[in-house]
């Protein structure tokens, strides 16, 4: 019965994608009444926030959105599904594309076609969408629009492929020894996240989790890497260096976690926090502030074999920069102002 409830869930979502593919401002609004419950909760990136209802996500998201991107459409990188704590999920992660035709979120519209990277859960009942987690890596779409409001990237900015080697988009049943393996896989490497000491990243142990030819991609501010030593460099490094106390959703003083499950090879987690931590060094430009601070996060993994060799990752940065007095879309303003 599970499994043809993930099946159900998974067409359920698809199908309203393809339709929102080929919406436009004016018809949302009927689209989202067979698909998205009359009472559902979105929680999105800053400065979208929290919208409570049917009407008010397409008031907010859906018709702003497709007003600036005409003719917008997804693809999906990674599309599964699968239950956590009594709740039934569908998750995906990949692009929107569209010409940015009208300025959206005071980000100034270029005319050209603009790619936006997403991380999506939508927790699903009798085959409507009540729950809505969405990350949009909105600091990217502001460097194509020509505004940068964080430092040049160290990884790669510009990478953020489909899954290598393996279809990601399962629109049919996986098997379940597969899925078990997987999230089996990736709640070790999260174990091992939690052994950090505050000084020596080895005591993790996360190469026995990864592949050392990994590839990482994470939001613009940070970029991609292409292997594990442009990964401890890009990110893991300076992440620890910055919040070297940070807990996840496995400490009691951590985040709270939201959904986590595998489907096949693949893994999808997020959590509204999925961390919190005290700001000790500098980060992306912006030196210690000694705050405690949550960050909204997602995870899309990618399993080959024993190890991992994918991961998509979103953090709302702009959300995050709030919590150091830094507001990004001010400096997004300043910048247009000049």
């Amino acid at each position: 019965m599970t499994s043809e409830l993930n099946q159900t869930n998974k067409h359920r979502v698809w199908n309203f994608w393809q339709a929102l593919n080929s919406a436009n401002e004016s018809g949302v609004a009927e689209i989202a009444r067979e698909y998205v419950d009359e009472a559902i909760e979105l929680t999105a990136s800053h400065p979208i926030h929290q919208q409570h209802g049917r009407d008010a996500v397409v008031a907010n998201l859906w018709q702003p959105f497709l007003s600036a991107f005409p003719g917008l459409r997804r693809e999906c990188f990674v599309f599964i599904s699968g239950q956590f704590e009594g709740k039934d999920w569908v998750a995906a992660t990949g692009v929107f594309s569209g010409a940015f035709a009208r300025d959206w979120l005071d980000i100034p519209a270029s005319g050209k076609t603009t790619t936006i990277r997403f991380g999506e859960f939508c927790a699903l009942r009798d085959g409507k969408i009540i729950e809505n987690y969405l990350l949009l890596d909105l600091v990217d779409v502001m460097r194509q629009a020509g505004i940068r409001v964080l430092p040049i990237s160290p990884g790669d900015e510009n990478y953020f492929p489909p899954s290598i080697g393996a279809r990601g988009v399962l629109l049919e049943s996986q098997d379940e020894r597969e899925s078990k393996n997987s999230l089996q896989l990736v709640e070790a490497m999260i174990g091992g996240l939690g052994q950090f000491d505050g000084a020596d990243a080895t005591k993790m142990n996360q190469t026995d989790f990864w592949s050392s030819q990994m590839h990482w991609y994470g939001p613009c501010g940070i970029g991609a890497s292409r292997n594990r030593s442009e990964y401890e460099r890009n990110h893991q490094t300076p992440f620890l260096t910055a919040f070297p106390d940070r807990k996840g959703f496995t400490h009691p003083e951590g985040g709270r976690h939201k959904a986590r499950f595998a489907e096949g090879h693949f893994v999808a987690s997020t959590g509204w926090p999925s961390v919190r931590a005290t700001h000790l060094g500098a980060y992306l430009g912006t030196p210690a502030t000694g705050k405690r601070i949550s960050m909204r996060v997602m995870d899309f993994w990618r399993r080959e074999n024993n190890v991992l060799m994918q991961n998509w990752v979103f953090i709302d940065l702009p959300e995050l920069f709030l919590q150091f007095d830094v507001d990004l879309f001010a400096r997004l303003r300043e910048q247009r102002a000049k």
